[in-house]
């Protein structure tokens, strides 16, 4: 494919516009939507030697939660080169996706257009760990130490680059209960976090019996998945969960509108306790289990008493985990508790897969030499403007932007692909000082506030630190 001409060679000891720090889709997504802006310095680090998006979960038939519109680029810039319908044109694929006629796509292929773009991006360096971000007052720069990998991953080289600003996105990583970490030290039995699902796969299915943890949507492809494998009447499968139904996510028309720039503004806007009781009140807009995927495992159920007989499968919501144990070295015992009833009982199981979530992987470590500069709400996390940027100190004259580390600040739709695009465009707007990406004032139906009239523009705040003439023109 033809892209812009690769920007001159970069100066170890100049300052860039921009260092990423993560590369998954939505630093990926700033990465393409600044490829284009001659004006801009940019380099991205990610430890792993390629792009993945989570390779555990990427089951046959799995589709992403929203329409192929959420790429990494189409809603700020429908004639950007990277978006999947140019990805399509460059893999021959566009006339039969048209005839599929597909509106969500499968995770793997979204999976592999994001490997498509970071192959042909320039400006990525994979196999490059950050260590270390801090602020020098002297030379009005954020140094960043990195340590360049091998291939087996050790240590090969360290370096260290400028620059004016930097974007964290770093991620979420698995997240296991308390009571159930027990099961991780459990190496006889097959106990896994539904991140590391295929990897395990064939162990898990050759389990006698299983129990899947977790009532959300990797919970809900997981047992299909084991249902689906095993033989009618001998399933022995255990699906359970602390939420008190198998509940269908949020899909209506309005229900999405929590999704746009609209809302995403009117959270950032209101008190901070309202934001934290909204949180976790809304659980089923992102929490929940796609309408398709539970009526495939009801089809596969009921296909199942067509010859007589339920299937050996139990599925209770309802119900958490009080405490987690090893059984002698090939089983495991987990003590449940139903919430509603208040009654208690055992289960003894041959194999475990967590479908238990994922949570933001903390700041703390990435940002320790700068945390003297940061300033923090009531609950010790760091403040983030309407911008995405962290608010510091004032003596921090570049910006440090947030990726999918933002919920307790802008809500709902911050882990949602839907939004990448559009925060991407927000955050070089406010690099480049001026609307290098035109954005739409109003995204919703819904007024979820009593403010008159359409929903507000983002106001003008603070500019980052870029380019010397930009900044002094101000």
């Amino acid at each position: 494919m033809s892209t812009t001409p690769n920007p001159p060679q970069h100066q170890p000891d100049a300052p860039r516009d921009l260092v990423g720090i993560g590369i998954g889709p939505f630093n990926l997504s700033l990465a393409a939507l600044a490829h284009p802006l001659a004006e801009l310095d940019t380099a991205f680090y990610e430890q792993r030697s390629a792009f993945d998006w989570h390779p555990g979960l990427l089951i046959e038939g799995a589709r992403v939660q929203v329409p192929y519109l959420a790429d990494l680029v189409t809603l700020a810039d429908p004639t950007s080169p990277w978006s999947f319908l140019n990805y399509l044109k460059a893999q021959d694929r566009l006339f039969p996706f048209y005839f599929a006629e597909r509106f969500h796509i499968r995770r793997a292929e979204y999976d592999a257009y994001c490997r498509w773009v970071a192959d042909h991006l320039p400006g990525l360096h994979f196999d490059h760990q950050v260590d270390a971000v801090r602020w020098n007052p002297e030379r009005d720069v954020f140094e960043v130490d990195f340590t360049q990998l091998d291939s087996d991953g050790e240590a090969e080289a360290l370096g260290r680059t400028y620059t004016r600003n930097i974007v964290l996105a770093i991620g979420t990583e698995p997240y296991v209960p308390e009571p159930l970490k027990p099961l991780v030290d459990a190496p006889a039995v097959p106990v896994v976090h539904a991140a590391d699902y295929l990897a395990h796969r064939d162990r898990i299915h050759a389990a006698e019996h299983v129990t899947v943890i977790g009532t959300g949507q990797s919970g809900a492809e997981i047992f299909l998945d084991l249902l689906r494998g095993r033989p009618a009447g001998r399933e022995k499968l255990h699906w359970l969960g602390r939420t008190e139904a198998f509940a269908p996510m949020e899909y209506s028309k309005l229900g999405l509108e929590h999704f746009t720039p609209d809302y995403t503004r009117y959270f950032h806007a209101l008190p901070e306790g309202v934001r934290d009781r909204l949180v976790t009140t809304q659980w089923q807009l992102h929490k929940g289990i796609d309408a398709d995927t539970i009526a495939a495992i009801h089809e596969e159920l009921y296909s199942r008493t067509l010859r007589g007989g339920w299937p050996d499968a139990v599925l209770t919501p309802g119900v958490r985990v009080r405490t987690a144990g090893r059984i002698a070295t090939t089983k495991v015992e987990l003590h449940l508790e139903h919430v509603q009833q208040g009654t208690r009982s055992r289960l003894t199981t041959d194999a475990v897969v967590l479908a238990t979530g994922q949570r933001e992987r903390p700041l703390d470590g990435m940002l320790a030499g700068l945390d003297p500069y940061l300033r923090r709400d009531s609950r010790e996390r760091p403040r983030v403007d309407e911008r995405f940027r962290l608010v510091c100190d004032p003596s921090v004259t570049g910006s440090i932007y947030v990726q999918n580390a933002e919920r307790h600040s802008h809500g709902v739709g911050t882990p949602d692909l839907g939004l990448a695009a559009w925060r991407s465009a927000t955050i070089l707007n406010s690099l480049t000082g001026k609307e290098t990406y035109p954005l739409p004032t109003r995204t919703a139906f819904t007024s979820f506030g009593l403010d008159q009239g359409q929903q507000p523009r983002v106001p003008q705040a603070r500019q980052a630190q870029v380019l010397t003439p930009l900044v002094e023109g101000r």
